[in-house]
């Protein structure tokens, strides 16, 4: 199943094979589907890099977080140069109004609702308290005044004095804010934020926005809101200093589609087309490439008037790519590995493993950039550019530069000449070594692929390298497998959206073997606390693992019966997760959720099981899984007031589909029991589990559906899509057809953008969604749910890697992004793969 990286076999791409053949620069499938933002560089949570936009070129490539993580594309044709990817100009911004992490500043503030006119300059602010900058919670940097409050308000004002010779030059707003926030300048809108947490919005000030600015006082004003969790309000204005853009061309994007591994993009430059192929090499059942920190960037250019052009192709990044916070100290330089050159930048610091939490970027490791079919440099962006522009070629540049700030980061610059051609092709590489990547058990790990430091990263380059031509060969066929069985189930759309879903899911994870053997795949909760391993994400995401690779399944449940099964943790359910990524030791999350959690080890264990056609896996945990077991049998029929992971409205003692969830895994107990060869226990737990089901079904019903909790009335609903396993197991054990009645009554509820999570709120969950959708009886009824989140997706404004957690009458994010939990929108593969 996995082929080890210790045998590296030396196979030369030939310049007439595979990897230089056309086919491999078009997609499987061309695709119609607009993903909110693009995955072009993706390894792990912390090695993402995203394109959130229609056209390559609209703006910086970004980090799921929307840290700017700079990639930048050019092609040279005939001595005309035209970007392909990244912004239309190169951001080195010096301060005019400094933000929190060079200077503290002074504001005006208030947590009461203000009289009209507050933003406007001329607004009398004398009640408002006085405060310094930033503002906000303690998990932030830089925090002068607090503000911590949830579901709070806080409207700052910041009055500052500027010259004519400030107001010079390309000027920007920037601003982080934790959560929806509206900004001002002299008392005109000028930029809005989402509900949720960004480090570092840039707006350019340009048009009718520049003209907000003035000389002599300017007033600058804020409204955040802060929904739940961290708080933070921080801004300024800042002066573009970057040169030497002003010639280049933007290459005109023909079209992107995104497959499972590989995003495909195709440019015109003048008389010549550029293919570019961005490739993670997901292999779900080898966990070398699975968990290899190196992504391809293949190149192909090829003339459109039968005539040869001169032709360089070129692509760049800067340090920023290996830092948290762009003031961080760097350091780069040339490395030479195995008559190999490389450009290698990281923090001088360089905490390894230090920070924990959730809206963070690596700050330790370093990022590479293989010369293999190239030439590199790395030297000022203004020198870069012009000997690039001048002839093609890179400057002799710098063998180490270290920098104090952000104005003086170097570019790292890969070109490749092809000279005078009609067509042509090649690959570059960019990789990121962490060094360490997590810790658990109070035990570092490497990645998999490392294979406890025995494969360097430039044992992983050489391998990529060399093996180029198979492995891509090998992605395409993934491509494939994930399109025709997306296909097959449910038609187009559904393809689509699994194919733009796939590498989304993977790099929400870290691949590693602990001390003992065990593979372990653990995934971030991006963008919702940071937790490492929860075990609610790793019951919905749980479809695409049990369809292609469920050891990788047990690679999240391992280390919760292990938590259990050592006596760190103690209580008769599971745990809720093992820590806050990269630290995995210990519970963190301040509340438990003993049905959820034992419900879904236990539900997800037995499918294991029955996939597998024995009980070996959990053989060694069956004292656990009893004792959990149990604990749904005395407390999941009539839930009380306890946490689960659809509480966004709040908290509701008797959660309908919370007691269903309890009794499925009863159920998958008694199914496990029955493996076992257990015929006594499995008839009392099965038995249980129907009685539990028919009180369950006889109590809940009102009318034509099943009501949010018990009591709860006709005018109540939910999505019960816990009940899917009753269908998956075909084990009769929810009476009187509920799901057909509950699905329905569902298509009844759909709004333009989805159907919501319950009748109290608009918003939804989509992982759920397509969990309902797979307990269908038509695949028309099936598809119905499908198509409005396909639209979802293709329309929603939130510009992230998709949101799991939407508005489904607006299509904006209501929180989350970039989670694995959208595994779960393969529920239907595995249906019909059963």
């Amino acid at each position: 199943m996995k082929k080890n990286f210790l045998t590296i076999t030396l196979t030369l791409v030939c310049m007439f094979g595979w990897a230089q053949s056309e086919e491999m620069f078009k997609p499987y499938k061309k695709t119609n589907l607009r993903l909110p933002s693009v995955p072009l560089i993706v390894s792990d949570p912390y090695f993402s890099v995203w394109s959130p936009y229609d056209n390559l070129t609209d703006g910086s490539t970004r980090h799921w977080t929307n840290d700017e993580k700079p990639l930048e594309g050019l092609l040279r044709v005939d001595g005309i140069t035209y970007r392909w990817m990244g912004a239309a100009q190169r951001t080195l911004m010096e301060s005019v109004i400094p933000m929190s992490n060079e200077a503290e500043w002074e504001a005006q503030y208030t947590c009461e609702k203000p009289s009209e006119g507050w933003e406007k300059p001329d607004f009398n602010a004398s009640t408002w308290k006085s405060g310094k900058g930033a503002f906000g919670s303690d998990n932030y940097d830089n925090i002068r005044t607090p503000w911590t409050k949830e579901d709070d308000n806080i409207w700052v004002r910041r009055t500052v004095d500027l010259t004519a010779d400030q107001l010079q030059g390309d000027l920007y707003l920037i601003f982080s804010h934790d959560d929806a926030c509206e900004i001002y300048i002299n008392g005109k809108k000028a930029a809005t934020g989402i509900m949720d947490y960004v480090d570092g919005v840039v707006v350019r000030l340009d048009g009718e926005k520049r003209e907000l600015l003035k000389q002599g006082k300017n007033v600058l004003a804020i409204h955040c809101y802060n929904k739940t969790g961290g708080a933070l309000v921080d801004f300024g204005i800042f002066r573009n200093i970057a040169k030497g853009n002003e010639s280049i061309k933007t290459a005109k994007q023909k079209s992107v589609d995104v497959m499972a591994c590989n995003t495909y993009y195709t440019f015109s430059c003048g008389p010549v087309e550029l293919d570019v192929v961005f490739t993670a090499p997901h292999i779900i059942d080898d966990y070398d490439l699975l968990s290899a920190p190196i992504n391809y960037i293949s190149y192909q250019v090829r003339s459109t008037d039968e005539k040869k052009h001169n032709v360089q192709f070129y692509v760049s990044t800067t340090p920023q790519m290996a830092v948290n916070k762009v003031h961080q100290p760097t350091i780069s330089s040339k490395v030479f590995m195995n008559d190999k050159q490389y450009l290698k930048a990281g923090t001088i610091e360089q905490p390894i493993l230090a920070k924990t939490g959730d809206g963070i970027c690596i700050d330790w490791g370093y990022v590479y950039l293989s010369g293999v079919n190239g030439h590199l440099s790395m030297a000022s962006d203004n020198d870069i550019k012009t000997q690039f522009l001048a002839d093609g070629r890179l400057p002799r540049g710098e063998h180490e530069v270290v920098c104090q700030k952000q104005v003086s980061l170097p570019t790292l610059a890969y070109v490749h000449d092809f000279g005078s051609t009609m067509q042509g092709s090649s690959f570059a590489m960019i990789g990121y070594d962490e060094i360490w990547d997590i810790e658990y058990f109070y035990k570092r790990y490497k990645g998999y692929w490392a294979h406890d430091g025995s494969v360097s990263i430039f044992d992983m380059f050489d391998r990529m390298s060399n093996n180029y031509a198979s492995i891509m060969k090998r992605c395409r066929q993934m491509d494939k497998t994930i399109y025709d069985d997306a296909f097959a189930s449910g038609g187009v759309k559904y393809a689509e959206i699994l194919s733009g879903s796939y590498r989304h899911v993977n790099a929400a994870h870290k691949l590693f073997k602990d001390s003992d053997g065990n593979v372990l795949f653990f995934s971030k909760e991006n963008n919702s606390n940071g937790c490492v391993n929860t075990v609610d994400l790793t019951y919905p995401e749980a479809p695409l693992y049990l369809c292609y690779n469920p050891e990788l399944q047990k690679g999240m449940m391992t280390s919760i019966f292990e938590y259990s099964y050592t006596g760190r943790w103690t209580k008769p359910f599971a745990a809720h997760d093992l820590g806050q990524y990269p630290k995995a030791n210990k519970q963190v999350y301040g509340g438990d959720m003993p049905l959820e959690e034992a419900g879904n080890m236990i539900t997800l264990a037995a499918q294991i099981c029955k996939q597998e056609g024995n009980t070996l896996y959990i053989n060694k945990y069956w004292n656990i899984i009893t004792t959990w077991a149990d604990y749904l049998v005395e407390n999941g029929l009539h839930p009380a007031n306890q946490l689960c992971t659809d509480d966004f409205a709040g908290h509701w003692a008797g959660n309908c589909n919370l007691a269903i969830k309890a009794i499925m895994g009863v159920a998958g107990y008694a199914e496990i029991a029955r493996m076992k060869g257990l015929n006594d226990v499995y008839v009392r737990y099965n038995t249980k589990a129907k009685e539990m089901a028919a009180v369950w079904e006889k109590e809940t019903k009102v009318g034509d559906h099943y009501e949010l909790a018990y009591g709860a009335g006709y005018d109540t609903w939910s999505q019960k899509y816990n009940m899917v396993w009753d269908k998956l197991w075909n084990t009769g054990i929810i009476p009187n057809n509920a799901i057909h009645t509950e699905i329905k009554y569902y298509l009844t509820k759909q709004n333009k953008y989805g159907l919501p999570l319950d009748c109290r709120k608009d918003y939804t969950k989509s992982d759920w969604i397509m969990w309902t959708a797979a307990m269908a009886q038509t695949d028309k009824d099936f598809k119905k749910f499908v198509d409005l989140l396909y639209k979802y997706i293709n329309e929603t404004e939130s510009r992230v890697p998709i949101s799991d957690w939407h508005d489904t009458k607006t299509g904006w994010m209501t929180g989350f992004k970039a989670r694995s939990v959208i595994g779960g929108y393969w529920m239907k593969v595995l249906m019909d793969k059963k």
